[in-house]
């Protein structure tokens, strides 16, 4: 914002005197361009978890959101989801979920297998995944068979299970035949037919679909996937420990990455970044707690604020803060050639970059320039800090 009012303030007093808008709009981007390399060139890269916590308690001027952010990276790695939401308590906690998890519950409360939880567990089981509705038990009877012989529970990832394929499956459950559990596939349209195909690499698995001219009768246990352990709540289902091949679930996240350069849609790109974190890293949410309402939402905006700064940071690094590191680009900057109105357009960038620090000093009571002066001859990194009156490295402190 103090970059942009000053540009704007200089901006117009130079028009009003006379000058071409373009030329001056010219030189604005050329400054602006070589500003942001020279940026990038002296970013400092941030690793660990104590420099993340750093990071995101400065920005949320609270040490326990940095901690709690910093775990939150940590846990699901660059590539997790990390998301807020309000708690019904006080306190503001983390909950991580592992593994990949998708909202779709059990097509029948009658597939549970605690009580207490209302949810559905079950341990090593084979995974049956089609793009089909499945209203017929015959058709996959076959394969249903072979998954009792191995003993081992079977979950169903369909478009749907109903009528009679969902009451045989719920009586045969329920006598303890086998242990079964159906839910309905996650997404819709082309969405889910990815979705589906991320399911099949995390889990070793085959989309049994007629795309590829396969049909539920023909599946074996060999087109089935597998987890350690997968869990269904009304809900949600989260499958842990898939046992798909690395290689090939790593080819696939670099098929979703190549996606997320290439689209330019905000929507497409959200549910892309979900599909990463799914298959790279996982889901972590911040459930932000206060005693009243005005203080969650004040609460809830900084922690959002803080996020967004570490994201920032751990993808492009950090620079000095108190306007430093724009003090820093100023002799790159100063040294595009230039003539006329283009020449005034740079000058335009280099007071606005003098700005911040001007400012900064000002509402400390002192000089502006005689700070702005001393910034141009300090080593990089090297500021004045308006808290304690001193000049010190600000990339540390």
């Amino acid at each position: 914002v103090v970059l942009a009012q000053a540009m704007i303030r200089e901006g117009l007093k130079n028009v009003t005197a006379g000058a071409n808008p373009m030329g001056l709009r010219k030189g604005i981007e050329k400054a602006v361009v070589a500003a942001v390399e020279e940026l990038k060139t002296i970013s400092k890269p941030i690793e660990g978890k104590s420099s993340i916590a750093q990071v995101a308690a400065i920005s949320a001027a609270d040490e326990e959101v940095g901690q709690l952010i910093a775990e939150a990276m940590e846990r699901v790695g660059n590539d997790g989801v990390i998301t807020l939401e309000e708690s019904k308590g006080f306190t503001t906690e983390l909950d991580v979920v592992e593994g990949m998890q998708f909202d779709r519950g059990y097509a029948s409360p009658y597939m549970i297998t605690d009580s207490d939880k209302m949810e559905a567990v079950l341990d090593n089981p084979y995974i049956l995944i089609t793009d089909k509705k499945i209203s017929n038990i015959q058709e996959i009877l076959p394969v249903l068979e072979q998954v009792v012989q191995q003993g081992k529970p079977l979950l169903i990832i369909a478009e749907d299970v109903e009528g009679e394929a969902l009451a045989t499956l719920v009586v045969n459950k329920l006598r303890g035949t086998f242990n079964v559990v159906a839910v309905k596939a996650p997404g819709f349209g082309d969405r889910r037919k990815a979705m589906l195909e991320d399911i099949a690499f995390l889990t070793g698995g085959e989309v049994i679909t007629e795309e590829l001219g396969r049909d539920l009768k023909s599946a074996t246990v060999e087109s089935l996937g597998r987890a350690g352990k997968v869990v269904v709540t009304k809900e949600n289902t989260t499958v842990v420990e898939g046992v798909g091949s690395t290689e090939q679930i790593e080819a696939r996240i670099g098929q979703i990455r190549a996606q997320l350069e290439e689209t330019t849609s905000g929507f497409d790109r959200e549910k892309l970044q979900e599909r990463l974190a799914k298959l790279a890293g996982g889901v972590a949410v911040i459930k932000v707690g206060a005693a009243t309402e005005t203080e969650l939402k004040e609460r809830k905006l900084r922690i959002e604020d803080a996020l967004n700064s570490t994201r920032a940071a751990v993808e492009e690094g950090i620079v000095a803060g108190g306007g430093t590191s724009l003090m820093n680009v100023y002799t790159k900057v100063a040294s595009i050639v230039a003539e006329g109105d283009e020449a005034t357009g740079i000058n335009i960038v280099l007071r606005a970059l003098e700005e911040p620090v001007r400012q900064i000093a000002i509402n400390a009571g002192l000089e502006g320039s005689v700070d702005v002066e001393r910034l141009k001859g300090e080593k990089v990194g090297v500021g004045f800090n308006a808290a304690t009156g001193e000049w010190v490295n600000m990339l540390e402190t």
